[in-house]
């Protein structure tokens, strides 16, 4: 029963936040999501898991700089050492859109690093390609949608027809190469890919734009005993209490208050033919804090303010963010300095002020209030407001009807 790590969506150089350590010199952020790196490649050694599979995305970007490539080589060589075959599936951020370009992992192909594989194209890895592991790996880096359609030759399809274009093509290949694995062997499947039926964090739902996007049940096939997915950020299984797991462990680190309510973690399981046992590992990052506030009145300003903070214990090295609303004539009463010195503990503070302009409804010279009827002013107001031009028919019916009902009355 072969031992399986699974993480993905790294993005180690996620600066956006923070100050820089004095002693590394790093952005203290890029030092979070090393912490969280540090923890995975420490419990696979330890642990002496059997393989590692990292499925892409290790940069926010195509083109890292040379430190940042240097500190993940540093955990990649670690596995190496410790003899631990590891798998670098190509994710989109991995991926130059330059035909030709290398990507962000080529030069462990090019070294020809110990039990490291980079999987940058559709392949079938059998026990003779995994350093002999009783395990095959069916492996589908990032698909460019957009190249895949101008290689193909297709156009002038609408969305959803080159959304079937692009199954048509890609379910035909996972299925070729799941029949072409060994069936006494547990068999994983690793992609970096949307698929049908996941959720990004924030709850948003999966939608068909520039990904290819993969049928759900295309990867529940019973034939696999582990899919292990990358590229959406946000920790879920998507055959819950059902062989085989189909598994977004997430990313590694928090990388912005849209992923503020997800846990992250990374996946250990238990590979068996027809039956795979997984365990959620937590990592315990640094805390996003959000707070919003509709101040109700000038009196007491400040202390509504203030009073919306979360608890000093909480702030502490936390990334805060905190949107307060308010008319802006209330403007001077907001004391910002007495507000930075309250979440001075924050590991990061943003303010965003959204003061408000009354709106007011001017009427011609000639005309006064009183000349116009209740729905006329209500469409003056509509006019003001900016009310979406598709809902306002619909308001002034509803208060075209609630008006009758009240003369009737």
């Amino acid at each position: 029963m072969p031992t399986l790590l699974h993480f993905a969506d790294a993005h180690i150089d996620m600066a956006a936040h923070g100050r820089h350590d004095p002693e590394s010199g790093l952005p203290v952020r890029v030092l979070d999501f090393l912490k969280a790196l540090d923890t995975i490649v420490d419990t696979a050694i330890q642990e002496k898991v059997d393989v590692v599979v990292f499925a892409g995305d290790t940069y926010k970007d195509r083109t890292p700089v040379p430190t940042f490539q240097r500190e993940w080589g540093r955990r990649i060589m670690r596995l190496s050492r410790a003899g631990i075959p590891t798998l670098l599936l190509v994710g989109n951020h991995d991926l130059s859109p330059a035909a030709g370009r290398a990507h962000t992992l080529h030069e462990y192909d090019t070294l020809e690093v110990p039990y490291v594989k980079v999987l940058g194209k559709p392949a079938y890895l059998g026990p003779q390609d995994l350093w002999g592991l009783p395990l095959q790996v069916i492996a589908l880096p990032w698909i460019n949608r957009s190249g895949l359609m101008a290689a193909l030759q297709v156009r002038g399809l609408t969305p959803d027809e080159v959304a079937g274009e692009v199954e048509a093509r890609v379910t035909p290949l996972i299925e070729a190469l799941i029949a072409e694995a060994d069936p006494t062997l547990p068999t994983v499947l690793t992609a970096h890919a949307s698929v049908q039926g996941a959720t990004y964090g924030g709850e948003r739902s999966v939608m068909l734009g520039a990904d290819v996007v993969l049928p759900g049940g295309l990867l529940r096939d019973p034939r696999l005993d582990y899919v292990a997915l990358g590229h959406i950020h946000k920790g879920q299984n998507l055959n819950p209490g059902a062989h085989p797991p189909v598994i977004y462990p997430g990313s590694i680190e928090r990388v912005d208050f849209g992923e503020i309510a997800d846990d992250k973690f990374f996946v250990v399981a238990r590979v068996e033919r027809g039956k795979t046992e997984v365990e959620w590992r937590k990592l315990h990052g640094r805390r996003f804090l959000d707070r919003s506030l509709m101040v109700a009145s000038q009196e007491g300003f400040m202390q509504q303010v203030l009073a919306v903070l979360p608890p000093a214990q909480e702030l502490e090295r936390a990334i805060f963010r905190l949107t307060l609303a308010y008319p802006r004539d209330w403007e001077p009463l907001l004391d910002e300095a007495a507000l930075r010195a309250a979440c001075a503990n924050a590991f990061e503070f943003h303010l965003i002020r959204r003061p408000k302009v009354e709106a007011s409804l001017r009427l011609p010279n000639d005309q006064t209030i009183s000349s116009l009827s209740a729905l006329e002013l209500l469409d003056r107001y509509f006019g003001v407001v900016q009310t979406n031009p598709q809902e306002a028919p619909a308001l002034r019916a509803l208060a075209d009807e609630v008006i009758r009902q009240v003369d009737e009355e």
